[in-house]
């Protein structure tokens, strides 16, 4: 937020209030004993992202990223390891087969593997991949749409706690796990609230961008004991004000992800 070309109120106030901007979502994964961290999605906003992580996780070095899906608010950022700006050598970037054929057979992606400025690392679903010697992922794959590739969720695995990341999803009941039951072993889960409600885009058909209003998502997650969090809420969503819907998703007992938050695992 702003989004190119709106110039609703809420853009607007983001382009003449630097401080009401907010990056796409993404999600940084910090070892501070062995000085190592790892981002979730390199998204339009990368170089400020990193940054930001940089100066959270001092004496701290990127050794990975990990990409949910081929939608441009997920992984374009890609773009800033190649030779014309960080110009990295072998930097990890984890995906399922169908975004690593996508990087392999589209520029400027696959210029990124050829000149070995990333190395793809397949991942598959429900399959742990071991970071470091006390940190795991488990990709999780979710129904969303598929012009490019498919879509997964990322279990975080510490030795004592667990958090979902899950910007992207079209619905929690189209999922081929059972949600609820995977829930029972998660602590923490940072979810797709796109949209708080239907009608946020005049003139559009909602149906061909699926994801769960925040309305139907509260009502799934009812009496699960996990820390929710709504995360990816587009320019439309008004739970980016403090007003009525902020308070009710409050009262529900769930949560809105700001900038900067952290979670302990």
């Amino acid at each position: 937020m702003p989004q190119a070309g709106c110039y609703c109120p809420t853009c607007t106030r983001a382009r003449e209030t630097p401080s009401a901007r907010q990056f796409i979502v993404s999600l940084g994964i910090v070892n501070r004993e062995r000085k190592l961290f790892w981002i979730v999605d390199a998204t339009p906003d990368f170089r400020e992202q990193l940054h930001l992580l940089q100066t959270a996780a001092l004496d701290c070095q990127l050794r990975g990223i990990l990409i949910t899906h081929a939608h441009m608010g997920h992984y374009v950022g890609l773009v800033h390891l190649g030779r014309e700006a960080m110009n990295t050598w072998r930097l990890p970037v984890y995906a399922t087969l169908a975004f690593g054929e996508f990087m392999r057979n589209n520029a400027p992606w696959k210029q990124l593997i050829e000149i070995e400025n990333i190395e793809w690392r397949r991942v598959q679903s429900e399959q742990p991949v071991i970071l470091d010697p006390d940190l795991s992922v488990v990709p999780m794959a979710v129904p969303h749409r598929g012009e490019f590739s498919d879509t997964v969720g990322y279990l975080i695995r510490s030795p004592s706690r667990t958090l979902f990341f899950c910007p992207d999803i079209n619905g929690w009941s189209q999922c081929e796990f059972n949600v609820r039951e995977f829930f029972k072993s998660v602590d923490i889960a940072l979810l797709d609230a796109t949209f708080f409600d239907q009608g946020e885009l005049p003139g559009r058909d909602m149906s061909q961008i699926p994801h769960p209003l925040v309305r139907e998502s509260v009502e799934f997650f009812q009496g699960i004991s996990t820390e929710i969090c709504f995360v990816h809420l587009n320019h439309t969503n008004p739970l980016w004000r403090d007003g009525v819907e902020q308070k009710w998703v409050a009262g529900q007992g769930f949560a809105v992800g700001k900038q900067g938050q952290r979670w302990i695992l």
